[in-house]
């Protein structure tokens, strides 16, 4: 994809995003809308052809053929939930479901001697609906405005040579940072260092401008300094899994780019999340979290002591209890007007992920919308698992929501919470805000960018698509 800039009222600077292959002189007119058509059509065939090759080669059989894969399906998912909620020998007989059901479909298949037809449906299927994703995304994606910025006078940076496995070393930041001009404290691995009063301490000293070079637990406590004291943050993505530098839009292969703020860089606004043990007191605004903080089973599984040295093993020890709710603290979630009683799982996260996105596990397009999004899991049944499972957020048990303030209770004086993968205890109720656009982060002018998303598949706009944007772009139909 290529980018291209435009200004905005305000001095802002947004960017406008068009696929590479439309160029960008074209990109906002009739060659990517061309395109678009083309990739509709395209979408609306395969999703046709997979059809017919069902019911051409499969005839009556066909019919046979869906309602076994779907009932395969179910019992896969069936499976998955009873080696999650049960032990010994149910969980046994659960994992041989698990890998007999989808086995016995294909084995049928083979038999009927369809197999082949199967496998090219689901492939015409897929790219049917790869396609129509394709076509009904955005020419233009809704990215956060970007505002000039004066470069920083004396930048501090601090750097865990830890942080994703050694980032910090292989790729000379401290060394490059310094470069530029900036002053760089490499933390010791030998003893714990507290990032928030080194932070605070450089900001009494002069520094203009706070960085991190490491997870996103440690920019968040980096980040609560800068919002103190209004000045700006660069994020340098040398962590395992780098979300906020993700929906950032900033390189995560190479964070040496990350950088390049301290040079060329622009300004962006973005909201903070705001976490607070018990009831709300004034002058503590709460702890900072630039991600999300996780409330139930996984909150639960990661305090354990065995967790750190035999993850899978713990995992699976912990949740059959956890799913059942025979262990654990029963929660209680109120997100601004909605009540959630007893959900097992909660992710409150600073802006809601990506719809589709059911563990959170994803990105946000966007950071700068003003709302927390709210994920509750509560299942109870092998049904309602395979169809989470199989219909994600439109499955039974699983409630996505936003939310301006969230309040989560629980029948126990301190629940666990998870916070930007920090393992914390806080006292109950815990809550939980947003601040719009508290925190001013300083990227690189060119970076990779969040890339475009497509709305939800929706088929009859696709056939719209196909059908009409001939005559738009062509000028008749400007509607």
């Amino acid at each position: 994809m290529a980018a291209v800039g435009g200004p905005r009222a305000g001095g802002a600077r947004s960017l406008e995003w068009v696929p590479d292959s439309c160029p960008a002189a074209v990109g906002a007119a009739g060659g990517c809308r061309m395109s678009r058509r083309w990739t509709a059509r395209l979408a609306l065939a395969a999703g046709l052809a997979a059809l017919v090759v069902l019911v051409v080669f499969g005839g009556f059989a066909s019919l046979l053929l869906m309602a076994v894969g779907w009932a395969g399906l179910f019992l896969t998912a069936a499976g998955v939930w009873w080696m999650l909620t049960h032990t010994g020998w149910i969980r046994g007989l659960a994992g041989l479901l698990v890998v007999v059901a989808p086995l016995a479909v294909l084995l049928l298949y083979a038999a009927a001697g369809l197999l082949w037809v199967v496998l090219v449906s689901v492939g015409l299927w897929a790219l049917a609906v790869a396609a129509g994703s394709a076509a009904l995304a955005e020419d233009t994606a809704s990215g956060m405005p970007e505002h000039p910025a004066v470069r920083a006078e004396r930048p501090f940076v601090i750097m865990n040579p830890r942080s994703g496995g050694g980032k910090v070393g292989k790729f000379r930041l401290a060394e490059r940072a310094r470069a530029l001009g900036a002053e760089v404290v490499v933390l010791d691995p030998a003893q714990r260092q507290d990032v928030a009063e080194l932070a605070r301490q450089a900001v009494e000293d002069g520094a203009d401008l706070l960085g991190v070079a490491g997870g996103d637990g440690t920019q968040a406590l980096v980040a609560a300094v800068a919002v103190e004291h209004d000045i700006p943050f660069m994020v340098i993505s040398a962590g395992t899994r780098n979300h906020f530098a993700m929906d950032l839009g900033l390189d995560r292969q190479d964070p040496s780019r990350c950088l390049e703020a301290l040079t060329d860089g622009v300004e962006l606004r973005v909201d903070l999340g705001f976490i607070h043990e018990g009831e709300p007191a004034d002058g503590n605004p709460g702890r900072v979290f630039v991600n999300s903080a996780s409330f139930g089973v996984y909150a639960e599984v990661v305090q354990s002591p065995a967790y750190r040295d035999d993850k899978a093993r713990t995992i699976l020890e912990m949740l059959p209890a956890l799913l059942a709710q025979h262990s654990g603290s029963r929660l209680r979630v109120r997100a601004d007007a909605l009540v959630l009683e007893g959900p097992q799982a909660v992710l409150v996260s600073n802006n809601p992920y990506q719809k589709g996105d059911s563990a959170g596990l994803g990105r946000r397009q966007r950071l700068d919308s003003g709302e927390l999004g709210v994920l509750g899991v509560e299942v109870s049944s092998a049904a309602e698992a395979a169809g989470l499972l199989l219909h994600g957020r439109q499955g039974r048990g699983l409630t996505a929501v936003t939310a301006r303030e969230v309040v989560v209770e629980a029948d126990a004086a301190t629940i666990p919470v998870g916070v930007d993968g920090e393992a914390l205890v806080l006292s109950t109720p815990v809550h939980c805000r947003i601040a719009s656009g508290a925190l001013r982060v300083r990227v690189p002018r060119h970076r990779p960018g969040v890339p475009r998303v497509a709305p939800p598949l929706d088929w009859r706009r696709v056939r719209r698509l196909a059908l009409t944007m001939g005559r738009t772009a062509a000028g008749h139909d400007a509607a």
